[in-house]
């Protein structure tokens, strides 16, 4: 099995080649040249572990690496690192499933891909023989920074450099990065949003190089990323059966709040590879590029830019949609890589409709506002007792306005605790100054127990206050890379 490029198709590489370089030569990101079916009876769902299920994927998607190694990298990934008893939970309120995400090291779903990535990049490297050593490259929105840090820190022959947007993320979020140990961490803000820091690593891709150290990356660009998140939509179609609320082959529907477009490709791609998923309805915050490119046909990032209650979805440049125009627009490289060509130059594209038709047979879309998102998270603490963060409060909200879909999960993607503040405000509570004090009036008014590691923030210390602007990434970059060596 092969990866291409979604910018040259000849540009072919294997799995582990795929993981090493994280992001193509020629910018475009990896794809599996055809999609494979995972192989998987009701029996199979019925009686497997989330482990063995993310195994099962892995080995389906990233053959070169091997049953043995594979296994290996899942059961020490996530050994006793998560609170859940089975790494994810399936809750219901509202009509809904809600799969719980956050239960691992940093309280986001990224720790579902993050604690497997290093274990995956030091074996590609192992089993390609690469001899160089590996810069982390990483922009956040938010959560991925953490996890990103938490994985790879202390990683032997490694390093990691993220970026986040200064004034974009939550005060939880911030300090998560910043109090980061690690002598091989660094961590910058940029003084601009998401956008600036992910066009700017992609910049540092192709414009920087140091000898005796390879780029690599923890974003969803990279495909040792993309392919853990297509698990747990197998474990949820799993637990619905257990729980015995479907039957197998009945179609279930997902619900994402969705960003960079990465989280939502994972449900595809098992649709793709057999899993009978019905609709994916891609959740929006009040920057809706996604919904409205979905409506039109258009994606045009010349647009007002909002901070808002759910930062990690404040993107106006989402990169795993390119993986999705390109197999919507049947493998056509050079199409795609002029409608690249136009976001980037002119600041917007349009899909023909044969590729809109494409899209539109598996995804709906929707957008959701903060207040829209509040009235969410209160509605659903007052009637069900179920306390949701601002993120799975959109997808609530979006959910809400497509009651006619049937059997449904919404991904629940980052604890209330990270959030604090906000989901204070929408049950209507007045709200401390402190992020700390929020946290402990959140868990006074409803019972919700903190995460241990949110409450340690506050006894750690920032150790990292660098701030530059985004023409400063290459140099920045070029350093910790010499510095790794």
């Amino acid at each position: 099995m092969k990866y291409l490029s979604t910018r040259n198709k000849n540009n072919t590489v294997s799995s582990l080649e795929a993981v090493i370089q994280g992001l193509a030569e020629d910018g475009g990101l990896f794809v599996p040249s055809e999609i494979p079916p995972a192989g998987l009876c009701e029996e199979d769902l019925k009686s497997m572990s989330y482990d063995e299920i993310a195994a099962h994927i892995l080995n389906v998607l990233l053959p070169e690496y091997g049953k043995e190694t594979v296994d290996e990298i899942v059961e020490k990934g996530y050994d006793g690192k998560f609170s859940a008893a089975d790494r994810v939970d399936l809750k219901y309120a509202g009509g809904y499933g809600f799969l719980e995400l956050y239960h691992g090291p940093t309280s986001a779903f990224k720790d579902m891909a993050l604690c497997l990535l290093p274990r995956l990049l030091t074996a590609a490297n192992k089993l390609t023989g690469n001899p160089d050593k590996v810069m982390i490259l990483t922009a956040t929105s938010g959560d991925t920074g953490k996890a990103a840090l938490e994985a790879f820190a202390d990683v032997p022959d490694t390093g990691i450099t993220v970026f986040y947007p200064a004034l974009g993320v939550s005060d939880i979020q911030k300090l998560q990065m910043q109090t980061q140990s690690g002598g091989n961490v660094r961590v910058c803000g940029i003084e601009g949003n998401f956008d600036d820091a992910q066009t700017g690593v992609k910049k540092a891709f192709e414009g920087v190089s140091v000898d005796g150290v390879t780029l690599g990356s923890a974003n969803s660009i990279n495909i040792g990323r993309l392919t853990p998140q297509v698990a747990y939509y197998y474990y949820a179609y799993a637990r619905m059966l257990r729980d015995g609320k479907l039957s197998y082959g009945e179609e279930l529907n997902f619900v994402v709040p969705t960003g960079n477009f990465g989280d939502i490709l994972a449900g595809w791609l098992a649709k793709k590879m057999g899993l009978p998923v019905g609709r994916l309805l891609c959740a929006s915050n009040k920057n809706r590029i996604l919904t409205d490119f979905l409506e039109t046909g258009v994606y045009d990032r010349r647009r007002d830019f909002y901070t808002t209650d759910s930062p990690s979805m404040d993107i106006l440049i989402s990169s795993n949609l390119e993986r999705l125009l390109f197999y919507a627009l049947g493998m056509d490289d050079e199409k795609l890589k002029g409608m690249m060509k136009e976001l980037s130059e002119k600041g917007f594209y349009k899909a023909e409709d044969s590729v809109m038709g494409y899209i539109k047979a598996d995804f709906d879309c929707a957008s959701a506002d903060d207040e829209e998102g509040a009235r969410g998270i209160r509605k659903l603490w007052e009637e069900d007792r179920y306390l949701m963060d601002t993120h799975t409060a959109v997808a609530y909200a979006c959910a809400e306005q497509f009651k006619g879909y049937g059997k449904t999960v919404i991904l629940s993607t980052a604890s209330p605790y990270k959030f604090a503040p906000a989901v204070l405000r929408a049950l209507g509570e007045d709200v401390p100054s402190d992020c700390f004090e929020a946290m402990d009036k959140l868990e006074a008014l409803t019972g919700a127990v903190q995460p241990e590691r949110l409450k340690e923030l506050k006894k750690k210390t920032v150790l990292h206050k660098d701030v530059i602007k985004p023409e400063d990434i290459n140099e920045y970059v070029r350093e910790a890379a010499n510095d790794l060596r």
